[in-house]
């Protein structure tokens, strides 16, 4: 399937001598939710506004569905919506005239049917009459996504979607950018919580210093990079590990009732055979043992401090 963004080797240098971006490439597949990782100044925010044909790029291009970002550009950009971080709306005009107004933007007639469907889904339409200012910081980021939403684009970017989002709110906002993918929506979005890009993408791209570190099936990556640790409940508390299983680099937890051992998933050999065969011999008893699989945020970091 072809992809329906296309970076080619873009690079972003700004007039402060500040390199933003350094040789970007990247596809994302038609219909997929891609979460986009990196820490403060890692180039996010850059990498989406020239995408979205708001910041020009040093050298490279894009292109949306076929159309070059910056040659075929209301071709490219109405197939685009784009919900920024900064929670700025017009806030004293109503809910409705908000979205009615963004349609209107790019040259689409009045819909009243589509513009309700979206504020449905979004939960505002009871919200519909009310002015922007008196909403709370949850419905207002809602507002943006309907804003985003009311031209009918093929791709919707969410930066930081769910920033200042309480946790319950947050949740209700991963149903919505399910139920978007599910309607062929392609969704990329960055994010602070490793939580969201766990629950909701399909792939993971880690950027850091303006590079892209690499991209990769959400699956795929914590298989590759995640490590398990064996839980072993202990029937007897222990002061520290006894010396001779000091060749498995467990560690002690929960006040010495828990020994924990981290092995590499893609090794051939785990090594547990051998370190319950050792735990046996030096006669340490265990109730109840179970797995573990690194977190996405564990292995995000890892990657990060490798790449500084």
């Amino acid at each position: 399937m072809q992809p329906i963004i296309t970076v080619s080797n873009v690079s972003k240098t700004y007039a402060s001598g500040l390199e933003a971006l350094r040789n970007v490439n990247l596809e994302i597949r038609r219909g997929e939710i891609f979460a986009l990782l990196g820490p403060n100044g890692a180039g996010k925010t850059t990498l989406i506004g020239i995408i979205c044909g708001l910041v020009n790029p040093t050298s490279g291009s894009v292109t949306v569905a076929g159309h070059d970002i910056v040659r075929d550009y209301r071709q490219a950009r109405a197939m685009i919506g784009l919900v920024p971080q900064e929670l700025f709306t017009e806030a004293f005009e109503s809910v409705l005239a908000s979205v009615n107004f963004s349609r209107g933007l790019f040259g689409h007639r009045h819909d009243p049917v589509h513009v309700e469907k979206v504020l449905r889904d979004l939960s505002l339409w009871d919200k519909r009459d009310s002015k922007i200012i008196t909403l709370s910081g949850g419905m207002k980021r809602r507002v943006l996504i309907a804003k985003a939403l009311a031209h009918e684009p093929d791709i919707l970017f969410l930066d930081e979607p769910t920033a200042g989002v309480d946790v319950e709110l947050r949740k209700d906002m991963w149903d919505v950018v399910r139920s978007l993918s599910a309607s062929g929506v392609t969704v990329i979005l960055t994010t602070h919580y490793i939580e969201e890009a766990e629950q909701l993408a399909d792939r993971i791209g880690v950027i850091n210093k303006g590079e892209i570190m690499l991209v990769e099936e959400k699956a795929e990556l914590m298989r590759k990079l995640g490590r398990k640790q064996l839980i072993l409940e202990l029937h007897d508390r222990l002061d520290a590990v006894p010396v001779e299983l000091a060749a498995h680099q467990l560690t002690l937890s929960a006040g010495g009732t828990e020994l924990i051992y981290t092995y590499d998933t893609q090794k051939e050999r785990t090594g547990i055979t051998a370190l319950l065969r050792d735990l046996r011999d030096a006669g340490i008893r265990f109730r109840d043992l179970h797995t573990k699989q690194s977190s996405l945020e564990e292995i995000f970091v890892s990657l990060v401090r490798q790449g500084k």
